[in-house]
């Protein structure tokens, strides 16, 4: 197995502020469960720190996470690494304003010949026959349905 690449190194401040953090067990549970990690793989303690593994299995995450909390520890500084961050990756709506009011009225209209009702699939297909958009899943049909309270029963 690599050498740990991520060496958490705390000093007695950083320590001791973690420590009270842990003990305290007041606080979001990831917050408090970073804060175990990042003590149980500080290498400046006497037992030079945990593997990765054995952190994993005592605090019931996966070693991927500790892995993650170390790197984001040494890149970044400890109260990163103690803090969520949200994804920065946004996607672009599939339907804007003018594409749900065309999938609205497709939906309020008689269904195609042969058919009893629309389906999520039929939407999807017309949509596309229709060139609104150039591609679109159904589940983006039935949210943007469900959303409008609009319902195909």
């Amino acid at each position: 197995m690599p050498a740990k690449k991520y060496r958490v190194k705390l000093d007695e401040q950083e320590r001791t502020d973690l420590m009270g953090l842990v003990n305290k067990g007041q606080g979001a549970a990831r917050r408090i469960t970073r804060g175990r990690i990042l003590l149980l793989t500080d290498e400046t303690q006497e037992n030079g720190g945990l593997k990765d593994e054995m952190v994993a299995e005592v605090l019931g995450v996966s070693t991927r996470t500790v892995e993650r909390i170390r790197q984001k520890c040494v890149e970044q500084g400890i109260e990163v690494a103690l803090n969520h961050t949200k994804p920065s990756r946004t996607r672009a709506k599939v339907l804007d304003g003018a594409a749900e009011a065309t999938l609205t009225q497709i939906a309020c209209t008689q269904a195609p010949e042969g058919r009893t009702k629309w389906t999520l699939h039929l939407l999807k297909d017309k949509l596309i026959e229709q060139e609104i958009v150039e591609q679109v899943s159904h589940e983006t049909v039935r949210t943007t349905l469900k959303k409008m309270n609009l319902s195909l029963g």
